[in-house]
């Protein structure tokens, strides 16, 4: 998902035939969202990012809190499913299955708090049963579609980018698991197959090659989110299982962004569609993939040319970010996969000022926008997306995390 300057641009998803056609839409609500929280951001003379200093145990906290909010506010306990924002105005009765996915990694990031973390088992469980209400096993090759299935609600097409976040989640539980969630492994192979029949083999395309962000008709594009992803789950993969084809289309996927989405200031541009237009927005998450991406190819590889370009990225990126509030006038789910990423990086490339920036981050979310009598954030005006709330339990949730766990992070 990738929001623009533009959120009239996009249309709707295919609803399902009890779901309104005016049901809100991912990119509606982050494109709308966006404009809203840089405005908020900018209203403030914020302190530099670098100075944070808070603690796990307070963020183990805060976590706890936000998270609890998610489920008081969200959550609906009959179905497992969640609600796309709160309150709910119009539009569909549950979220589509990117805001899901994300609700569903700020479960498994709470299961990973020492001591604190048991009690959220249950939860991950519950997460991974409501998923298959996505699931369309009707198609060739299977996969997430982005809204619920029958008898839920009708469906919706497939986004390689939702199905990539989802595989990555998979993964995440069989590190959690200590590597013996065959089934999660399984799952995520399945996804990676999705994943390369969404590569373009036209080779009269501009910028040749690329997975394409969705299968919707009405997109072309084909996104720095749809491939690297892609790569870090093809890495993985072939780490897990020796399959050598997988690692050879995780390289060709990061390869294409190198190529082609890599902007003269050492980050990456969003998407290019099949007129040769760039969308050159330097969104975070972009950066996040690609340094995790970089990062899974050097330990599969060896090449340390992959960890340079990894950490090259993160440092460029952790600047860039920190000036002019730039922080703030990008979502808050954006800098979840950053952060991620960033935190696992460490694990390879120790650097204090990757913890430092999430943890600086966080606790400027917190006293900017998180309401103390709910624990909701309020980014922008009501109504508040589940995406952003989920973000900051993944963020706050992995600052609780000993520094020596996160190379499970995906």
């Amino acid at each position: 998902m990738t929001p623009t300057d533009s959120p009239d641009q996009f249309p709707a998803r295919s609803p399902e035939p009890s779901t309104p056609a005016h049901g809100i839409t991912r990119r509606a609500v982050l494109a709308g969202g966006l404009g809203a929280a840089a405005a908020l951001g900018s209203g403030f003379a914020a302190p530099a990012l670098a100075r944070a200093a808070t603690g796990p145990a307070e963020f183990a906290r805060r976590a706890a809190a936000s998270y609890q909010a998610m489920q008081d506010n969200f959550y609906d306990p009959q179905t497992g499913f969640y609600l796309e924002q709160f309150p709910r105005v119009d539009g569909n009765p549950y979220s589509y299955v990117w805001p899901f996915s994300q609700a569903m990694v700020a479960s498994q990031v709470m299961a990973g708090i020492p001591a604190a973390g048991r009690a959220y088992r249950s939860d991950v469980d519950d997460r991974f049963r409501a998923l298959e209400a996505y699931w369309n096993s009707t198609t060739d090759p299977v996969g997430y579609d982005s809204y619920l299935r029958p008898p839920y609600g009708g469906g919706g097409d497939k986004f390689y980018d939702d199905n990539e976040w989802i595989g990555l989640s998979f993964l995440l539980r069989n590190n959690q698991a200590g590597g013996r969630d065959a089934a999660a492994v399984q799952k995520a192979e399945k996804i990676f197959d999705l994943v390369v029949y969404g590569w373009d083999a036209d080779p009269s395309h501009p910028c040749p090659g690329g997975v394409f962000w969705t299968q919707a008709t009405w997109s072309n594009d084909r996104n720095t989110v749809s491939n690297a992803p892609g790569a870090e789950i093809g890495a993985r993969l072939y780490l897990l299982t020796g399959d050598r084809s997988r690692l050879d289309w995780a390289n060709r996927m990061y390869q294409w962004v190198r190529s082609y989405m890599l902007a003269p200031n050492g980050l990456y541009w969003d998407h290019v569609d099949l007129a040769g237009n760039i969308q050159k927005t330097q969104w975070s998450y972009n950066q996040g993939v690609m340094i995790g991406a970089g990062a899974l190819l050097y330990q599969a590889t060896g090449q340390r040319s992959y960890l340079d370009q990894a950490y090259q990225t993160a440092r460029t990126a952790l600047d860039f970010y920190a000036t002019d509030d730039t922080y703030f006038s990008q979502p808050a789910e954006f800098h979840a996969i950053f952060f991620a990423n960033l935190l696992r990086l460490s694990t390879l490339r120790p650097d204090p000022a990757f913890r430092k920036a999430a943890a600086a981050y966080a606790d400027e979310a917190h006293r900017r926008y998180q309401d103390p009598d709910t624990g909701l954030y309020h980014f922008d005006a009501n109504p508040i997306p589940l995406l952003h709330q989920a973000a900051m339990i993944r963020i706050e949730g992995m600052l609780a995390w000993t520094p020596s766990s996160y190379g499970q992070l995906t």
